[in-house]
This record gives structure tokens, sequence and C-alpha cells, in this order.
């Protein structure tokens, strides 16, 4: 998931997936995923603020409801993985930066987390304009800094601001823990891996290529936007199985929700800092459609 533009990028093309997956059955019931009861199935999220750093504190599902999922699921499975604060850290850069802004702001009758609401209405402004990525983040703060500022943006404080955005662009690409060993594994159990992102394509492509983790993945795909008719879209571009796909990502609203809407399955795995403006809470489950969650994303190899 990231902070695009209306264009879709896929790395690698894929062949047909679903013509592959095997009719083996899981012998093991004890490592079986289970069902989230869809009667059960909001997500709480908290939001505390820090030295004006904003943080989600996510609540579990209500996992005394779960179900046993099916037990004649194919071994095979499609998994479309999300990025940004799924295999890597993301946004806690920007929630540096952020801080960092709202200290030089300094701002004499707002709060910290007075100027933080404001700098989030800012952002979906800008989204709209621009898409996602660093340098729509970068014309966020600037547009912020303008409006709230009593003093006026020199060239050279116009130039600090931009300072922050090319700090994010060049930080180091930092996996998260136990995401290489457990891409290994997915890959090895045979199972078919495309990465889905959303946000700038050279951005995103670039993140992609540092990452390392890119061989892994039978396929790239960058869309502007995560909404249902993504989803549809690579369904039919790779002739998918809805009922042997899953989207794996941190996001309810980009990653989980609108996976669901779009017939497929789904992984929740939750993520302390998570962007604000990625939160909603996931919707009943649909008839036909399972919802896990898991604790990390290592913990995917005990469903697949």
């Amino acid at each position: 998931m990231y902070r695009g533009l209306a264009r879709t990028i896929c790395l690698v093309t894929l062949p047909r997936i679903c013509q592959l997956a095997v009719a083996e059955q899981d012998k093991s019931s004890s490592s079986r995923p289970r069902r989230l009861n869809p009667l059960c199935s909001s997500v709480c999220f908290s939001v505390c603020a820090v030295d004006g750093r904003y943080f989600s504190a996510t609540r579990l599902l209500c996992l005394n409801q779960l179900s046993p999922m099916p037990t004649d699921r194919p071994t095979r499975q499609v998994l479309l993985i999300d990025a940004d604060d799924t295999l890597w850290e993301n946004n806690i850069y920007f929630e540096e930066a952020i801080a960092g802004f709202i200290e030089r702001l300094n701002h004499q009758h707002k709060s910290p987390q007075e100027v933080r609401l404001f700098l989030n209405d800012v952002e979906r402004e800008t989204i709209l304009e621009r898409g996602y990525g660093v340098h729509s983040f970068a014309h966020s703060l600037v547009k912020c800094f303008e409006r709230l500022a009593e003093q006026p943006i020199t060239p050279a404080l116009h130039e600090y601001i931009w300072g922050f955005a090319h700090r994010i662009a060049s930080s180091p690409i930092e996996l998260i823990h136990g995401v290489a060993e457990t891409l290994e594994y997915l890959q090895r159990g045979g199972h078919h891996l495309i990465m889905m992102t959303k946000g700038d394509i050279t951005e995103q492509s670039g993140k992609v290529e540092r990452s390392g983790v890119k061989d892994y993945f039978a396929a790239v795909e960058i869309v502007p936007e995560k909404k249902p008719v993504a989803y549809k879209g690579v369904i039919e571009k790779y002739q998918l199985a809805p009922q042997t796909t899953w989207m794996v990502g941190n996001s309810p609203r980009s990653d989980i929700n609108p996976a669901m809407a779009a017939g497929i399955n789904a992984v929740f795995v939750p993520h302390d800092n998570t962007w604000v403006l990625e939160h909603e809470e996931v919707d009943a489950v649909p008839h036909g459609v399972t919802l896990l969650q898991v604790q990390n994303f290592k913990e995917l190899r005990k469903h697949f």
C-alpha cells in the first residue's frame, strides 16, 4: 500500500495461474486457516499522538468467533501481496517527516494534533490532484505550511520543506521481520505470488527493485488506487479463480475491503504504524469469501 498516477504497470507476465492449481488437500487439520464469522467482522482502531507522531493500535478481529475453513481447499493458491507496510516499512518515514514539519512550523495557536488533522485534510485534497507518492506528500507539506504559517514561504524555507520528502525518498528499504523467509517458503510451496501495490509507478517500481524480493513474484502490479475494479481487473488479466485467490495486506481500506468486494479472499496483516488515511473498519465478509487475520507476515506459513 502506498501513499499514483492513473496508469497500471505489470513488470512480469504471469501465465494462466488458475489452471495450475492442483487438487491436493491439506492433510494437517491443525494448520488449517480459520474463517471469520461474517457477523463479527469489524476492526476498531485507536490513534494516539506522541510528539506530533500519530500511530494506530489495531484491535484484533473477534478471534473467538472464527470457524474452520472448508477442508477441500487446493494446496496451491494465488496470493496478491501488498508492498508498503506489508513487505517493508514505509509509513514510519512519513511520520518522522511530519513530526519534523510540525516542529518547524511551530504554530502558536494550533496544537500539534490540530496541525496533523489539518495536514490530513490537505493530503486528501492533494491525492485527488496528484495521486500518491513522495512528491504529492511534499506538495501537501508546502500547501499546509502556506495556509497555516504566520510568515511567507521564502525560497530557502520552500527548499527546507521539500527536504523532508527527499529524505523519505532516500530512505533504505527495510523488510519487515520474517518477510524474505516467508516469501521463499510460499514460493517453494508452489503458491503463485503477485505483488500488488498502489502509487507512483517510478517510485514504487524503484522500491521493488531495491527491496531484493522481486524474484519471489511472478508479476508486479502497480495501480493508481486499490478499488474493487482494480482487483477485478487483475483477476481477469491473469484469469484467476476467486476461490483460490487471496489479497494479503495491512490496510482495511485498500487491501481487505475492496478485495472482498471483488469476490476474492483476504488476509489482514495489521501494522501498528498504518497510515491514518488507510484506517477503516473491516466490512462484513461476503458469502463465499474467506477472511483471515494473522499477527505478522511470517504467520502466513501456518495457513499456506
